[in-house]
């Protein structure tokens, strides 16, 4: 080979050691840019509610909870204020929502809880607002699409249901137009209920939470008052006890756990401007003290709300109190200082 075709085949080495050495910086560049685009979402997403990707389905007053990264959203109102049987399933990693299997029948202001990976669904309104309180209890197998009848509590509506020590617990709720301080809770591997210690303060709209098998009943409403009462309820024994009131006093909304918090959002005020509420506060179980999260962007009552890890939904519901409806789908990112251990 001549010292020319050396020459040559030395400078096209050099160009392309240079292009590998560019191409490779570049895509270090783009990583870095990449990881700073999630950085910077991740906290923006802490400070302020992101929109995610809208519901199949307008409603509210519905039931929701979370098994493994999905989130069921379950009967309710549609828009033209009839009472719908569906179930909507939402891909929290994916943003995918899906139809599932319709519930045994149409309710709203039905509670909503998990247990041991399955979904139980009980109580609620059967027609319109006011109409016959249900005593139905179904539980939603998501292996197999089916839902399959259990023995019935007591009847009632705009309770909530909470799941500790292998047991659900219906609290609250209410019939005939009257707020209840009747608990039950039900044995799945016995399909049997029974009465447990009644709530101190009688309401219905009431939303709760569980942490370390302690149950928390939060607000809710009696009559045309709204309520800040939390109560505590240890079913290892004993009645339930107070705890740090919920400001302001809320109706309407749901609440959903993240590690040692119970995070309250939505509702609606009953006076002042009948307005919903925007607030989010977040119950640390750890100091029994509420502390402020960023406002929703948008306020609504009836709505679903169900967490995974740190991160908050609010599903659907009505933006205006009343008859009022969505297909919205907001999240939160909790600070994550707020979890750590003190």
């Amino acid at each position: 080979m001549t010292g020319t075709g050396r020459r040559r085949r030395r400078l096209a080495r050099l160009l392309l050691a240079g292009a590998v050495a560019l191409a490779g910086a570049a895509g270090v560049a783009l990583a870095a840019g990449e990881h700073a685009d999630r950085e910077r979402a991740s906290s923006s997403s802490s400070k302020r509610w992101l929109a995610g990707a809208p519901s199949l389905l307008s409603r509210s007053e519905v039931g929701a909870a979370r098994i493994g990264s999905f989130a069921y959203v379950a009967g309710g109102f549609l828009s033209d204020a009839t009472t719908t049987d569906q179930v909507a399933r939402y891909d929290m990693r994916t943003g995918d929502w899906s139809a599932v299997a319709s519930m045994p029948e149409a309710l709203n202001h039905s509670a909503v809880a998990v247990l041991r990976g399955r979904l139980y669904l009980y109580g609620g309104y059967a027609g319109a607002f006011g109409g016959t309180e249900s005593d139905g209890l179904y539980r939603y197998d998501p292996a197999e699409n089916e839902w399959t009848e259990l023995e019935p509590g007591a009847a009632r509506a705009a309770a909530t249901l909470a799941a500790s020590g292998g047991r659900l617990y219906a609290i609250g709720g209410a019939r005939g137009g009257a707020a209840l301080r009747l608990v039950e809770s039900y044995d799945p591997a016995a399909d049997r209920w029974r009465r447990e210690p009644k709530l101190g303060v009688a309401r219905e709209h009431l939303a709760s939470g569980v942490v370390g098998g302690e149950i928390f009943a939060i607000g809710g409403r009696t009559g045309a008052t709204n309520l800040s009462v939390v109560e505590r309820l240890d079913p290892g024994g004993g009645g339930w006890r107070a705890a740090a009131p919920v400001r302001p006093a809320r109706s309407g909304f749901q609440a959903a756990r993240v590690g040692p918090l119970i995070v309250a959002a939505g509702g609606e005020q009953l006076a002042e401007g009948d307005d919903t509420i925007a607030g989010v506060k977040a119950y640390d179980t750890r100091s029994g003290r509420w502390r402020k999260l960023a406002p929703m962007a948008t306020p609504r009552h009836g709505l679903g709300v169900v967490a995974d890890g740190r991160r908050v939904f609010a599903l659907e519901g009505g933006p205006q109190p009343g008859f009022d409806f969505s297909s919205l789908n907001e999240f939160l990112d909790v600070p994550k200082r707020l979890l750590r251990r003190r």
